[in-house]
């Protein structure tokens, strides 16, 4: 029986490099295969698994793919106003 991973919210570009970083060794994968895969080089993957907020939507699709991830969009999950302390 192969169990599907739990889907995450990604709130920050911080958390989907660490999300990208762990799919990525999941698929048992270096970052020069997937630079190889993307047509970037081993330095470039790197970058922008620690840069995230610096990929383009279509760079994220095509290395979503390559590590067997898939974006999706949603609503965000309501949360009571008394628990949220973001200010604009």
């Amino acid at each position: 029986m192969s169990s599907t991973p739990p889907s995450l919210a990604v709130l920050t570009a911080a958390h989907l490099g660490q999300l990208l970083v762990s799919a990525r060794k999941r698929s048992k994968l270096t970052q020069a295969q997937v630079g190889s895969r993307l047509g970037l080089s081993q330095n470039r993957v790197s970058y922008l698994e620690r840069h995230a907020d610096e990929l383009s939507f279509k760079q994220l699709l095509s290395y979503c793919a390559v590590v067997g991830l898939q974006v999706r969009l949603g609503e965000r999950a309501t949360v009571d106003d008394s628990e949220s302390t973001a200010e604009w």
